[in-house]
């Protein structure tokens, strides 16, 4: 029974997505904080559990990051649209992101584990901050400085995001993530196969 139990708490993250949405825009903060803490709450468990007992399975190497994410990139684009933060704070995340995604597809196949720093778990935790920061500023007023207080933390959280997103370029291509001999063949390979079939063609 309890081997289904960290995959059962990602899949609640994902059904708590819209709700924390739907809070957000009927201007309910202090709900969408409740269900947004609830959310990096039963993240926590998911994984401590599964390392805990041993209960890592594929659902949820593939399935408990990409809750994260979308959980993440959700509320962004919510406080966005309706204008409590920025676009360009989104645009930043979303490249990230899209970026993230082609170095995964570029490595799939490749035998290559890129494992999590301090800095991509840094990034993650100055974003939840940030926006639990937002949704309580904007509940109850507040002002003075802590008006722009979670903006600052936005700042400090895309800045954390960058580094972290150059730190594991560097890491991919300068720590043997990636054989950079193998690359070169790939490329020899690839021009060789090129030239074959211009040979085909023009024998043709």
């Amino acid at each position: 029974m309890l081997k289904h139990v960290p995959n059962a708490l990602t899949i609640i993250r994902f059904l708590l997505i819209p709700v924390i949405v739907i809070s957000i825009f009927n201007g309910d903060y202090i709900i969408a904080f409740i269900f947004f803490t609830v959310s990096g709450i039963t993240d926590i468990a998911d994984g401590f559990i599964a390392r805990k007992f041993n209960l890592i399975s594929n659902f949820g190497k593939l399935m408990d990051p990409l809750a994260d994410k979308l959980t993440q990139i959700s509320t962004i684009a919510s406080l966005t649209i309706i204008d409590i933060i920025p676009i360009w704070i989104l645009a930043i995340v979303l490249l990230k992101e899209l970026i993230m995604i082609a170095g995964a597809s570029f490595l799939y196949g490749k035998d290559v584990v890129v494992y999590s720093k301090w800095y991509g778990k840094l990034a993650t935790v100055l974003f939840y901050v940030a926006i639990v920061f937002s949704l309580l500023i904007n509940q109850f007023n507040l002002e003075s400085i802590w008006s722009n207080l979670d903006l600052w933390l936005f700042y400090l959280a895309l800045f954390a995001t960058v580094f972290s997103l150059l730190m594991y370029i560097k890491d991919v291509y300068q720590k043997g993530f990636i054989d950079k001999q193998d690359l070169n063949k790939e490329v020899t390979i690839d021009k060789k196969e090129r030239k074959g079939r211009k040979k085909d063609e023009n024998a043709r």
